[in-house]
């Protein structure tokens, strides 16, 4: 269920990035700070509909939901009561796991932070200690009333890998550092059609919008887990099976 009928399915609103100079930054312990951030604009009626704690929740699912797509259901996100764990394709192999989101939101800004608990990718430095994974959504005003920008920012802080830990710090930077940014650039590009999935909880949902499916919060399976994300097989298969043709016919010519 989209924020938007497919009829009107577009670019609505524009996204620009917006990174600071040094977006990306690891400190002398081996702790990583990285923010992304893009400038969205749009009608201002369209943000008076969206500002709202259960459209801050619908964004954070959305965010999740594009890191499924973008690796063909392989990482998926479970969600229980008290955690929500980045896994491939599903349990033991957690990669991240957060504390439930915690969430914020006056006139001006919205927040939803989840606090880092452990994880494969996470070294033991970074255990239970103050890091987290945060969207930051501030209104501006525009020069045309019509109008309103919204700055958008999604930053990992205080983030010990255990990439750099395990190997170094030049590795880390150019694999899993970039491929976080490249993912990130991507889902705030596509805030620009302004769709937002139903959240997997329903924390903050009205009635008629509470969805059928959850875990935690408020949503009707509030005792159970879920884990959220499809692995498209077939997809999956054809490129394993293009991947083996090629090779085969590149042995062929080498012969």
């Amino acid at each position: 269920m989209k924020l938007l009928n497919r009829r009107r399915e577009q670019r609505i609103a524009d996204s620009v990035i917006r990174d600071p100079e040094e977006h990306t930054v690891m400190d002398e312990r081996g702790a990583v700070r990285s923010i992304q951030a893009a400038d969205i604009s749009m009608p201002a009626d369209q943000l008076l509909e969206l500002w709202s704690p259960m459209h801050l929740e619908r964004l954070a699912r959305t965010y999740w939901k594009y890191l499924s797509r973008v690796t063909l259901g392989l990482i998926r996100v479970a969600y229980t009561p008290t955690e929500r764990a980045v896994v491939l394709i599903g349990r033991p192999l957690v990669l991240l796991r957060f504390h439930a989101p915690e969430y914020s939101i006056d006139a001006d800004r919205g927040v939803v932070r989840w606090r880092i608990n452990d994880g494969i990718l996470v070294a033991s430095e970074g255990r239970g200690a103050d890091g987290y994974l945060e969207i930051d959504v501030q209104r501006c005003e525009e020069d045309d009333p019509s109008r309103v920008r919204v700055h958008v920012e999604v930053e990992i802080a205080s983030f010990y890998p255990a990439l750099a830990t395990r190997i170094a710090g030049w590795f880390y930077a150019n694999t899993q550092s970039r491929i976080h940014v490249l993912v990130t650039h991507g889902f705030l590009r596509s805030l620009a059609r302004l769709e937002l999935e139903e959240s997997a909880v329903g924390r903050f949902a009205v009635p008629d919008s509470q969805p059928r499916t959850g875990a935690g919060g408020h949503g009707p399976h509030a005792s159970a887990g879920v884990t959220v994300g499809d692995t498209p097989w077939a997809v999956v298969g054809a490129l394993v099976a293009g991947v083996a043709l090629a090779l085969v016919l590149g042995a062929r010519r080498r012969d």
